[in-house]
């Protein structure tokens, strides 16, 4: 039995999120359904994280114990002609029995993407955040600095979250356009659940005036979900890359 290191992307706009539940279709349901067709057993799959539904993934990472029969690339392959279209597996790569693909994690870096043309864009659905108008990215990019470095981040996280400790460190914040698009890029020692959202939420009030660049320090410093922005669609965020 060895240890084996699978990075997949997909397009999570048909799935409740990656985590198996039994209330719908999940990113890791299918991924496991194909593995049994492949192999004829059901393994234990160990993810670097959880998404929401409609969020999507361009690496993701999970490990597996398998006895594996034949080649690696082989079994990448087969495991690609049997998933759907919407989820593909970039590498399998062997690693040792003390990898953990959760616990190994050193980082983890998100996008989010919004797109701002005045046309509606077919090929877009269900893969941005359409919002129809300019952003200010001079006030945005200013008010995104004061989230670099570790804070309390309770403010920027669902206020259902029952974790306990609330600080993280952001190691890394971008803001570009790219053809109608913005693009949001974060980096950091880890997240919780919707900061990502929240976060290019209130980036987003900040582009409209109801905060300006200043204020995202008083709300770090308010430690109140209430205090920060909107909690902006799933359909445009993107694990981007986890760093071992």
């Amino acid at each position: 039995m060895c240890r084996y290191l699978f990075c997949i992307s997909f397009n999570g706009a048909a799935y409740c999120g990656w985590q198996v539940q039994k209330n719908g279709i999940t990113v890791q349901n299918v991924v496991q359904d194909a593995i049994e067709r492949i192999l004829g057993l059901r393994h234990n799959i160990v993810a670097c994280s959880r998404t929401d539904a409609g969020v999507h993934a361009n690496n993701f990472y999970f490990h597996i114990d398998l006895e594996l029969k034949i080649p690696i690339l082989n079994f990448m392959f087969a495991l690609n002609n049997v998933l759907p279209a919407d989820i593909v597996v970039k590498s399998i790569v062997r690693v040792g029995d003390g990898f953990h693909a959760r616990y190994s994690c050193r980082c983890k870096e998100y996008i989010y993407k919004v797109y701002i043309g005045a046309l509606k864009n077919p090929f877009l659905k269900d893969l941005v955040l359409p919002y129809g108008r300019n952003l200010n990215m001079n006030n945005m990019l200013e008010a995104s600095k004061f989230f670099l470095g570790r804070h309390n981040f309770t403010s920027f996280c669902n206020s259902n979250s029952t974790v306990k400790d609330k600080v993280r460190t952001i190691y890394f914040i971008d803001i570009t356009l790219e053809n109608d698009i913005v693009i949001f890029k974060i980096k950091g020692d880890g997240f919780l659940y919707n900061m990502v959202r929240i976060m290019v939420g209130t980036l987003i009030e900040v582009s409209e005036g109801r905060f300006c660049p200043n204020d995202i320090k008083d709300i770090l410093e308010n430690m109140n979900r209430k205090y920060a922005g909107r909690t902006v669609k799933a359909s445009g965020l993107y694990l981007n890359e986890v760093y071992y």
